[in-house]
């Protein structure tokens, strides 16, 4: 029957739920109440109400503000905000409820600029010029259709601002178009290496990464104009390259000591800018860039703000264009695959048993890249030490250009995790390389920096907010957790908040161990596959009550110690340890869905059932049976799974059954893959040797897709 000890009030409130208690054998009283959900203490960043009060992560509980929660700001002088084109920007709460970020997105007053209708420096006038107007026009693909144009006003409405809807975009140009990065030498050295390293075009490819600006002709600019460009904030100017077309090539330029000619100003300047990293340490990814002009008022543009210039008064009048380098973008399961990726560990049999049932996998799924690209590194766990990620920008026609980027683990003990080197010989045009550590990290949760305990939930809205590109997922506790940094760089992106579950409780402690995300044809468009030790537990008595309790699983296999594996369905049933610890890891994963249904809204009904148990390690938990939610989603209508080796009844093995049951509803064939040797009994399985490299949508590009 139901049970809950709960306090008064509490059921069903936030992650509080009952649990169900079973009568003895002898009829004289019920067990313990098993599955339910108490008010616990409020966990700040996590999105869920552990303490059942009807408010998620409350300020009286850890946090210092509600994560990703937004509020205006505005730094300008008392009496501009609001006033012309001044606006308020706003400060975001960081995704640990730490504290609000620095103001972003405000518009503070500029030098006034009499030859526009707008109030630039918001004093409440708009003065005409006194004479002829000068041409002060600076411009950027603001409605981001693959070009600059002076006709209408689509690059030139709102350009001082930036929003989903409308402003300039550029790149972090961090990938290697003439593949000249060598792969050797330090770590820091391979990292340092890629296009924006260097201060010349490295030829069209490298080119077409970066976007373009330009300044409108004034052919009539009096003789002694001069003109500068101006970079801001502060925190951007170390992060941007200019380029400046000379007819014969773009050429870099320090704007902090170029002077423009009056030649310059009437021929007007075509521009290209380059970031040579993506938003993250103290940098927000915006920047502003000011086309500062001043004429002599002897030409009659008089008008505006008066300077001393050489013989007399000049007018000064300036444009401003606000840019945002892309987001880094992780990819999540809906994205289809393009290229899939494994660690080939010479000389074992099981993991060419591995490579080949992956790669049947990959010819059923019809993957384009058709053949399984390989490592030979020590490290065969393909996915903890890279992690795939892109970055984009309008291109020609306004279709997405992209770099894909792959990200090196964070992973550090003494020295950087050595198989992560492989983002580095991946590295080449259109594909960068970046990596985000702290070697001052505790070695003791360097297993959450592995990226299997990094996942991306696909894009969602629920409670009002809206997450168009999803949210990235990892395993953490307030005491228990990844590079922090690391975790700052996603959130800096401002496109992703994580989200955090406990694994604390697992041995391994990642996040794909417990569960996967699966696309489905309802509104929301995926679902989630989830561990579910007591649907394995329930074949297990179903098989033994229809007098298959001597079937047997495991067969023929052996614990990585060489104790033989091999056990029936009744010996299952009757290990204490194993029962026990699968009761427990229904307990721990019924709380990491109580958080991901706060956040996301998905319901309990629509959870996809992977059957499988848990075992005990030292108080730690790790899958018992091969976790066959631990796979790879090779395309909508495929997902490779590890081999369960389960007790086969009928010529058919029960939990390969199970799954296949699970999946087809959706659609999905289930490919198996044999992992135990190589990956199960190590404590690991399919998704944790695998890896994929994901397409970008060209009809549905980052920016047309709203902000979170």
């Amino acid at each position: 029957e139901a049970c809950y000890e709960g306090g008064s009030g509490t059921l069903a409130v936030g992650a509080c739920q009952a649990g169900t208690r079973t009568c003895d054998e002898d009829g004289f009283g019920f067990g313990p109440c098993v599955g339910q959900i108490r008010p616990d203490e409020e966990q700040c960043g996590d999105g869920v109400d552990q303490d059942c009060d009807g408010e998620v992560d409350e300020l009286d509980g850890d946090c210092a503000c509600v994560p990703g929660e937004r509020t205006s700001c505005y730094d300008g002088p008392s009496g501009t905000e609001g006033q012309g084109l001044c606006a308020a920007g706003e400060q975001r709460c960081d995704s640990f409820g730490g504290g609000l970020l620095a103001c972003a997105g405000q518009v503070l007053p500029q030098v006034e600029n009499c030859a526009t209708p707008e109030d630039e420096d918001c004093d409440g006038l708009t003065p005409a010029c006194e004479g002829v107007a000068p041409v002060v026009d600076l411009r950027g693909d603001v409605d981001r259709d693959g070009a600059v144009s002076f006709i209408g006003d689509g690059d030139d409405a709102g350009e001082q601002t930036w929003s989903a809807e409308a402003g300039v975009i550029f790149l972090a140009n961090l990938d290697d178009d003439l593949v000249a990065c060598s792969n050797s030498g330090t770590d820091a050295a391979r990292a340092a290496c890629h296009d924006a390293a260097n201060s010349v075009i490295d030829g069209e490819a490298d080119l077409a990464d970066l976007a373009r600006l330009e300044t409108a002709a004034w052919a009539g600019a009096p003789d002694g104009t001069t003109a500068t460009l101006v970079i801001s904030p502060a925190s951007a100017i170390s992060k941007v390259r200019l380029f400046r077309d000379t007819g014969a090539g773009f050429v870099t330029f320090d704007p902090a000591t170029t002077t423009f000619t009056a030649a310059d100003v009437r021929d007007g300047l075509s521009l290209a800018i380059e970031a040579n990293d993506v938003a993250r340490n103290g940098w927000d990814g915006l920047v502003d860039v000011t086309w500062l002009v001043d004429a002599p008022e002897a030409s009659g543009a008089g008008g505006g703000g008066g300077t001393g210039g050489a013989g007399g008064t000049s007018t000064v009048a300036s444009d401003t264009v606000r840019l945002r380098v892309a987001p880094l973008l992780f990819r999540h399961h809906l994205d289809p695959a393009t290229r899939v990726y494994a660690t080939r560990v010479q000389g074992y049999v099981s993991s060419t048993n591995f490579r080949n049932d992956l790669q049947a996998g990959i010819d059923a799924a019809g993957v384009p890249d058709g053949e399984l690209t390989t490592f030979d590194v020590g490290d065969q766990w393909t996915q903890d030490f890279l992690e795939t990620a892109y970055t984009a920008m309008p291109g020609p026609d306004g279709l997405p250009h992209v770099i894909h980027v792959n990200v090196r683990s964070a992973n550090h003990t003494g020295s950087l995790r050595e198989g992560g080197r492989v983002v580095f010989g991946l590295r080449g045009p259109d594909v960068a390389a970046l990596v985000q550590f702290d070697p001052q990290h505790s070695n003791y949760m360097d297993t959450l920096n592995s990226f299997g305990n990094t996942e991306t939930v696909p894009p969602f809205s629920h409670g009002g907010r809206s997450f168009p590109h999803g949210r990235v997922l990892r395993g953490a506790t307030p005491d228990y957790y990844a590079v922090r940094s690391f975790d700052r760089m996603v959130d800096s992106q401002d496109a992703q908040l994580p989200l955090y579950l406990d694994t604390s409780w697992l041995l391994v402690g990642h996040v794909d161990e417990t569960v996967a995300f699966l696309p489905s044809d309802d509104e929301r468009g995926w679902t989630v596959l989830v561990a579910d030790a007591p649907g394995a537990r329930a074949i297990f008595e179903a098989l033994e009550a229809d007098g298959q309790g001597a079937a047997v699983m495991f067969e023929n296999k052996l614990w990585y110690n060489s104790v033989d594996a091999e056990i029936t369905v009744s010996e299952v049933l009757d290990d204490v340890e194993v029962m026990n610890a699968s009761a427990w890891g229904t307990a721990f994963v019924g709380d990491q869905l109580a958080a991901l249904r706060a956040a996301t809204g998905v319901e309990e009904s629509e959870l996809v059932p992977a059957q499988f148990l848990f075992e005990s390690y030292d108080s730690y938990l790790a899958a018992y049976q091969p976790g066959t939610v631990n796979g790879i989603l090779l395309s909508a209508d495929d997902f490779g799974s590890p081999r369960p080796h389960g007790p086969e009844v009928g010529g058919e093995d029960v939990f390969e059954a199970q799954l296949e049951d699970a999946l087809a509803p959706l659609g999905i064939a289930v490919h198996w893959i044999e992992n135990w040797d190589l990956y199960h009994r190590n404590l690991g399985e399919v998704h944790c040797g695998s890896n994929v490299t994901r397409a970008v949508d060209p009809a549905s590009p980052w920016w047309a897709q709203g902000a979170q």
